[in-house]
């Protein structure tokens, strides 16, 4: 029932779609939804939980757990980019569509958006420090600002995605902030040109 409403929020938004929708969606009646799942808001948040674990969680755990830190990250953002341009109907991801449909006006969703989005920005965060760490991502930029930086790419990529779905954009996008990524190939310094003899 929950993949129903999912759908009703990512297709409608969360402002136009009304409980009676929500209702016919999922099959039951109006009455059975609050008591199952509370009011639309509650409903809203679960949904949102689902759609999170389905996508985001599972693409953290996998990653993270199977790559070094930073093919986790560009793996990560390679994969987005992908299911943007798969995205035929253009619906865009549900976390980042309320962000910017809801949070601004609704301090609770907002809270509860900000929370998702923090997940986000920490497995960035525990990847760079890990490969900072480990010598694999340069220090030039704190971990922290790194994380950030990510995470605003990912929004990025997600609503440039619903206006202009095009692969070079999206991958120019990413191709600077993957070099920042790199640590720089140390470069041979010329051999001096030894003495002459008389």
């Amino acid at each position: 029932m929950l993949d129903a409403a999912i759908r009703q929020f990512w297709l409608h938004g969360y402002e136009a779609t009304s409980v009676r929708d929500l209702a016919d969606e999922m099959g039951i009646a109006g009455a059975s939804l609050y008591n199952a799942f509370g009011d639309k808001r509650a409903l809203f948040e679960r949904s949102l939980n689902r759609y999170l674990d389905q996508t985001f969680r599972e693409r953290i755990r996998r990653l993270e757990h199977s790559l070094p830190p930073r093919d986790a990250i560009v793996a990560f953002l390679q994969e987005i980019i992908k299911r943007s341009l798969n995205d035929k109907q253009r619906l865009g991801c549900l976390l980042v569509n309320s962000a910017l449909e809801i949070a601004p006006h609704d301090e609770k969703l907002r809270q509860i958006v900000a929370t998702f989005l923090s997940e986000v920005e920490s497995f960035f965060l525990r990847c760079v420090t890990s490969g900072q760490h480990d010598g694999t991502i340069p220090q030039a930029q704190s971990a922290e600002d790194l994380a950030r930086l990510l995470s605003g790419v990912l929004l990025g990529i997600r609503v440039l995605a619903r206006a202009r779905p095009d692969r070079k954009l999206l991958e120019g996008l990413v191709r600077p902030v993957f070099a920042l990524l790199d640590n720089p190939v140390p470069t041979k310094r010329p051999r001096k040109a030894g003495r002459v003899g008389r």
